[in-house]
């Protein structure tokens, strides 16, 4: 199951939690860092979860405790969703073992252990596991994994997953990339003050949508490249994102695994661009708050 959060290592004896690459996150999340030393030792794969009072999953509430820690009053709290477990102690290295095996392992640990840090629900029936995506509090999507030894990359660890999918029309405001394999488009929706703002970054463009739009965007500015803070295209402290500025004439249609750019005004994860819209004006776009 997958649900929209942070991925994290968790190391229960120190308490001490790592972002996926790298960064520490244990003074934002030190009530989730003092839970996990309840546990026995051992070294947890999982994600971050922000979950409200009325047991909604949010991904914006969660940005809030970048670099800040818990606050009093919140109306949400912080959990993680264990995976998998990648070692035991200081001598056990779970990761060679199969997936059955860690996932038997990872139950065992967190039997009786906080709340805060519960192992995800899995299954076997594939209809089940799709009747998951849009319920549970808000499940985006679901993950397969093989019974294999635990693999770090998700190229070489035969994961599958499955998303549910929007599609939704966004205004071009620059390119960003070095080379045409890496080129990406800055995208943008109009605010309620009329100004295009910008609401994510794309996935690199193929080869026939570069040539298609090398006839239709124009640059402005006079080539200078300009800069976006990184949260447009990715997590916080992600570094900003350089871009070549275009007139925000060209329309592009993107599937998104959001209905709308609603998580701090931005898309939580980099959107692909199916196609241009020649047939939409930038003007007939809808309004965002």
């Amino acid at each position: 199951m997958e649900k929209d959060g942070w991925r994290v290592s968790v190391h229960t004896g120190s308490g001490r939690i790592w972002s996926r690459h790298g960064k520490e996150l244990t003074r934002a999340f030190s009530d989730v860092a003092e839970a996990a030393r309840a546990l026995p030792d051992c070294l947890l794969d999982g994600e971050l979860l922000a979950v409200t009072e009325a047991g909604e999953i949010s991904f914006g509430r969660l940005q809030t405790r970048a670099g800040r820690g818990p606050k009093p009053g919140a109306d949400f709290a912080v959990h993680v969703a264990a995976f998998d477990v990648l070692a035991v102690g200081d001598r056990t290295d779970c990761r060679p073992r199969r997936y059955g095996e860690r996932r038997a392992t990872l139950l065992e640990l967190l039997e009786g252990g906080p709340p805060q840090i519960r192992p995800v629900p899995t299954t076997t029936d594939i209809e089940e596991a799709l009747s998951w995506i849009g319920a549970l509090g808000g499940v985006e999507g679901v993950v397969s994994k093989p019974d294999r030894p635990y693999a770090a990359s998700r190229t070489a660890s035969g994961w599958l997953k499955w998303r549910k999918r929007h599609t939704l029309d966004v205004a071009v405001l620059g390119v960003t990339g070095t080379s045409p394999a890496t080129q990406a488009l800055v995208l943008g929706l109009p605010s309620p003050r009329g100004a295009l703002r910008a609401v994510g970054v794309g996935l690199p463009l193929s080869a026939a949508l570069r040539h298609q739009l090398a006839g239709l965007l124009d640059p402005q500015g006079g080539g200078a490249r300009s800069e976006l803070p990184g949260t447009v295209g990715g997590l916080p402290g992600a570094p900003p994102v350089s871009y070549l500025p275009v007139r925000p004439e060209v329309v592009v249609e993107i599937e998104a695994d959001q209905p709308a750019a609603s998580e701090f005004g931005r898309f939580r994860h980099r959107p692909r661009v199916v196609r241009v819209r020649e047939d939409l004006a930038v003007d007939e776009l809808p309004v965002t708050s």
